[in-house]
This record gives C-alpha cells, structure tokens and sequence, in this order.
C-alpha cells in the first residue's frame, strides 16, 4: 500500500516500493512511502504487524531468516531491498535508526559521553575536543548530566534510551528512523525527546517514528498510518486519524487508551499476612539518596503502583524487596510460607533476561525441567496472551519487542509467583494488547492472591490499575501500609 505524504514537488530523501518481508513464519505484504525533506511519518500498530521489521528492512538489519523485498532511494541513491549490505554506506551520515532497545546499540565497555563523543568524531568529523564538548551538551539537554561517566549496565532503562538517541543522532543524518524511540521514559522526559525528535524535518529532513504511544504520535503531528497484520488498514493526517478513525481497528485503538479503561474490581478483602512488608528502609546509589525512610506493605492479591521520573530509583526499589539488592536502612520481610522462588521480577528490558542463543521452546523447556513445573500449562497461557506457537521456534532476538514482553510474562507465571515486581511490563505493547495482557494479569494476581508491585510512567495507567500508588521522588515521606486506595509520596 503506498502512503503519499503531500504534494510538495521537492525530491524525496526517502522512497520505499513495494517493501516487503518474508520468511520464517513472517509475511508483511509490499508497503510504499515517499518522505520529502520536512515531513513526518508515524507508523502505530498492533505488537507484532511488523512495524519495526520494516524500519529494519529499510536499514538491511533484518534478523536471520528474514528476507526484503523491494525498492529503496535514500537521498537519491537507489538500493535493492534484497542487498543488506549495500545500505551500510549512508548508515549515520545520511540514513539514523534509533534502535527499539538501547542494549542492542550500546557498547556495554563503553561510557556514555564516550559513546556519544565517537558518534561527533567518527561520523560527523568533528575534532575530539569539538566532539566531547557536544557530548557534552547533548547529555546535558536530555536531563543526563550526570550520566556520562556510567556504563550502560549502571543506567536506569530509560536513561539508556536517552543515550542511545543521543549517540543515533550525532552524525546529523537527515533521514531519521526512530523505532519505540520514548519507551521507558517518564512523560516530561517522553516530551523532551519527541520536542528533538520534531526538529529534524525543519532543516530539511525526514522523520519516520515507529510508537505504540499515541500521544507521541499526537505530539509529532504530520502524518499517521496505523498496521495491522503487515497490512495499512488508516492513514493520513495525524489529527484526523487519532481523533475520529475511520477504521475499526483505529477506533478500537484509540479507545484503548489508559485514561478510557474501567477502574478493575477492587482487591479481595480476606484477611491474610503480607507477601511483602517493608520497614523504614533507605537506599543510595552513586552517593544520591533514592528513598528514605519508606515503609510499606502488600497484600495477597493487591496491586500497588509505582510511578516516579526515569532514574528515581523504581526498578532498586523492586531489587531491594525482593532481596537482589541490599537495603542501607531499614528491614525488609518477606513471607516465609513462601517458597524464594514466589518472588519474582518482571525485567524492564525482556532482552537482557534471556539467553539470545537459544529458541524460545529450548528456554522454556528448561524452566519445566528445572523446577519440575507442568507442561501442559504453556499452551493456555500463550494464548491467552495471544502468542502464535510458531513463535516458540525462533530465538529472543528474532521476533519483536513486544512478542518477547509477552513471553517474559508468561515464563514468570509459570512459576506461580506470591509477590511480583513488575517493571513497565507492557512497554513494548500496543494500547489494545498492553490493556488486555495487564487485565489479564490483575485477574491472575487475584485469582492466585499474588501480589503486584507494577511500575509504570503512564499515571493513567496507574490510577485506572492499581489499588494504591506509590509515588518516587516527591517531597514528603509518607508510609504505604493501608489497603485503601490513595496516593503514596516518597522523596
């Protein structure tokens, strides 16, 4: 399907014809573009319609197994879909992606500042004391200006994000891919960079944003084209597409959104012992204080919320409870009826706890195996989290983002969890998937009495979710121990 953006006679720097991919299970049917100098593309879709394969295959980064289709001029050079590497040549100087996951585009031995230094020196050919500085300065706009000295393990997910935009972006590449570029990132730094992202198309360059947040796609305007199933099924102007869809499948997105959903039952009222039950505990990481004096409980089946800008400490918070991390004050209990395993973490970044060597179904297999867990428990979950068993063939790193989200829940649920941490476990989800992968995880939560600490940056995520939230990096300490619904500020 061709998406023609508007009827400037000015050359096109990006054209897409007949774009397709296929193999191992994948088939996303022939898709055009033209972006001229100044314009905006969003593509929204459903987990798994194969948006970032897409943003890939023009790239020539698609995974093993997967072969394009197609036509391709960039900037007035004509390239064969089909020949990856002849498409390496713009890479930073011309054509920037910036990746879905930052750990895939970090150099993990690598500091931040330098990473983002080499990107001036080596692609844009600035001397080494131009690049430094203007490391410098993109770290400093983008709210990390202590971050440079760190490793990428030692940032916070969305930190990581922010460095990977500003390393993507430091060659001046006119045409810009940016896949999930917000995912993880608090809504005052979400705005910040899609505030960066909307300058590109100004001095002459082109946008294509691939997001499942539809106010990012409101905030960056132009044109929107939403996928489903490999296929367009809306485009057109941002205001018009997000705001009256013509489509069904459009509306049922946009009605999907956090902020519209219905406020869940409430927690079971049974009286039972917490899972978890903090008591004064204190935290400091790199010599800055994350939480004082915080005390809190959860009970079997609650859901409480934790909210806080990126870097506030949400993810040590989970780290602590569950013992992976040590407290600098204060005790933690948890409850011994309990096997160690009941405790559990929803990661962040779905990459990052699996092996990418082996498939899927191996991986599993190896959790029954090891814990002595029922087989037979795998098919209903996967489909109730709407995952194709085909899927259990590849590799972690061979289906999307989303996909792989869905798989950490479902590994974790097989262990039957009492207390769960779960952070930002929908963030690679589309509104529609993301609603009922959460509700479907709340009914779980009840109807096993797990508890549920769920991190989230969307606070109407939050507060239609949760039965209480907990808020880092307020002003006033306040104990979270009730079981009534109400707001919990921690400095």
């Amino acid at each position: 399907m061709t998406l023609p953006m508007t009827s400037s006679q000015q050359a096109p720097l990006l054209h897409v014809e007949d774009l397709a991919v296929d193999g191992e299970g994948v088939s996303i049917a022939p898709f055009s573009l033209t972006l001229a100098p100044g314009q905006r593309l969003t593509l929204l879709g459903e987990t798994g319609s194969g948006k970032s394969l897409l943003a890939q295959a023009i790239m020539g980064t698609l995974p093993k197994g997967l072969v394009a289709q197609g036509r391709l001029h960039i900037a007035g050079q004509f390239f064969d879909a089909s020949d990856a590497k002849s498409r390496r040549e713009p890479w930073g100087h011309t054509l920037a992606l910036l990746p879905q996951e930052p750990w895939h585009a970090l150099d993990p031995t690598m500091r931040a500042a330098n990473q983002v230094a080499e990107s001036h020196r080596h692609v844009a050919g600035r001397s080494r004391r131009e690049a430094r500085d203007a490391a410098r300065r993109d770290l400093d706009g983008l709210g990390l200006q202590d971050a440079g000295h760190k490793l990428p393990s030692e940032l916070s997910g969305g930190m990581a994000q922010r460095v990977a935009f500003a390393a993507a972006s430091a060659g001046g590449a006119r045409i810009v891919i940016a896949d999930e570029p917000t995912k993880g990132l608090d809504a005052t730094r979400r705005d910040a960079v899609v505030e960066l992202l909307a300058r590109t198309p100004d001095d002459g360059g082109a946008l294509l944003t691939i997001t499942h947040d539809i106010e990012v796609a409101r905030r960056l305007g132009g044109e929107v084209a939403i996928l489903r199933h490999g296929q367009v099924v809306e485009r057109g102007p941002a205001k018009r597409v997000l705001d009256t869809p013509s489509s069904d499948y459009g509306r049922r997105l946009m009605a999907a959104e956090p902020s519209r959903w219905p406020t869940p039952p409430p927690p079971p009222r049974d009286k039972h012992a917490p899972v978890v039950e903090a008591q004064g505990i204190t935290k400091a990481r790199g010599g800055k204080i994350l939480f004082e004096e915080l005390s809190l409980t959860i009970a079997p089946g609650e859901i409480v919320g934790v909210c806080g800008p990126s870097g506030c400490g949400k993810s040590t918070l989970g780290d602590v409870l569950l013992g992976v991390a040590r407290n600098d004050e204060g005790e933690v209990t948890r409850d011994s009826s309990h096997p160690r395993l009941g405790f559990q973490k929803l990661y962040q970044d779905p990459p990052a706890a699996f092996s990418p060597h082996w498939t899927l179904r191996r991986l599993l297999n190896d959790l029954i195996r090891r814990h002595r867990l029922e087989p037979a428990t795998i098919v209903p979950l996967m489909i109730r989290l709407h995952l194709n068993p085909a899927l259990l063939e590849r590799r972690p790193g061979e289906i999307s983002g989303g996909e792989l989200q869905r798989f950490a829940i479902l590994r974790v649920l097989l262990l039957e969890p009492c207390f769960l941490f779960a952070d930002e476990p929908t963030s690679r989800l589309d509104p529609i998937t993301q609603q009922e992968t959460l509700a479907l995880l709340v009914e779980l939560a009840r109807e096993r009495l797990c508890g549920v600490m769920l991190v989230s940056h969307d606070p109407a995520l939050i507060e239609r979710l949760c039965d209480r939230r907990l808020a880092l990096g307020g002003l006033t300490p306040r104990s979270a121990t009730t079981t009534s619904r109400e707001d919990l500020v921690v400095s």
